[in-house]
């Protein structure tokens, strides 16, 4: 664009003649262009939150649904009805579940809690050739399945395992002593086995970001091994434990393939019992109400939990 300025008057391009101005007036700013109608219009959110929603619901809530409705139809029909969870409630074998499972996956949290924060604390605090490749083989080990493991105990403690060949061998006797892995305790210590590094993993992330410099004044101040621990380093993993240890329980209560393999016949756990009513005796409807009854425990811990970690800051 070019400009002559003659008299004060300056002319555009164009040809158009512009307002006139004194000499040495600064020129007038330009004037931007009116805004067009947008063309584009931004996608609402629920659009982008219906392929996730109609997905969870089709694989997850359509099946619980289905569950739900079988829990309250018998398979004499006649309608909507409570008796099969009248039924299964009045049934001893479910109460003996219930209490098997409760007290499996309780004593399961509570070794595991004890064992893994041990076992964090030598791999974190304690220096020895291999920590690394130990703390890395815990992240590897979570990967496992469950009943890897329960066959490695089988090989171990098994009935015509290790520990039992070499008794044998030694002393010559027909049998050896080791039989409790097909009873509750046998559970317990492969449940144990098997979920402690649940645990140990968020406890080795919390020791990670723990000054060191705490524990360097404790001890110069004469504080012991014990008193640091309980004092520095158990307040900083109470957030660690917590979340180990509500997702170790929940996984307990679901139990189904650690039970199974280690060949115990007289431990019914809830998981079990579903399996045996609908497989072994084809009793859908009750089978359904125990999952139903399963399910809302592990919602209701769960649930507990958030309110307790909400509360305590975690």
């Amino acid at each position: 664009m070019t400009a002559t300025t003659a008299k004060g008057t300056a002319t555009t391009a164009t040809g158009t003649a512009a307002v006139p101005r004194t000499p040495g007036e600064p020129a007038p700013a330009a004037t931007a262009p009116a805004p067009g109608p947008a063309r584009s219009r931004t996608v609402p959110a629920w659009v982008w939150a219906l392929p996730p929603v109609a997905v969870l619901a089709l694989a997850f809530l359509y099946p619980l649904v289905l569950v739900v409705q079988q829990s309250v139809t018998p398979d004499d029909g006649g309608g909507v009805s409570l008796d099969p969870y009248a039924d299964v409630f009045a049934s001893e074998v479910f109460r003996d579940a219930l209490t098997t499972t409760v007290w499996l996956a309780v004593g399961s949290t509570v070794g595991c809690l004890v064992l893994g924060f041990v076992l964090a604390l030598v791999i974190a605090f304690v220096p020895f050739p291999g920590g690394k490749a130990v703390a890395r083989f815990v992240d590897v080990f979570l990967s496992f399945p469950s009943f890897l493991i329960t066959l490695a105990l089988l090989f171990i403690y098994g009935s015509v395992g290790m520990a039992n060949g070499l008794w044998t061998d030694v002393t010559g006797a027909a049998d050896g002593p080791f039989h409790f892995l097909t009873t509750p305790w046998g559970v317990l210590l492969a449940e144990i086995t098997y979920f402690t590094p649940f645990v140990m993993r968020p406890l080795l992330a919390a020791f990670s970001q723990l000054d060191t410099g705490q524990l360097e004044v404790a001890s110069s101040l004469g504080a012991g091994p014990v008193r640091i621990i309980r004092q520095v380093i158990l307040p900083e993993a109470l957030p660690a434990l917590a979340a180990g240890g509500s997702l170790v329980l929940v996984m307990c209560l679901n139990e189904f393939g650690i039970v199974l393999f280690t060949g115990a016949k007289d431990v019914t756990t809830l998981p079990m019992l579903v399996y045996s009513k609908a497989i072994l005796e084809s009793d859908y409807p009750a089978a359904c109400v125990v999952a139903v009854v399963n399910i809302a425990i592990s919602v209701g811990l769960y649930s507990l939990y958030r309110v307790v970690s909400r509360r305590a800051g975690a």
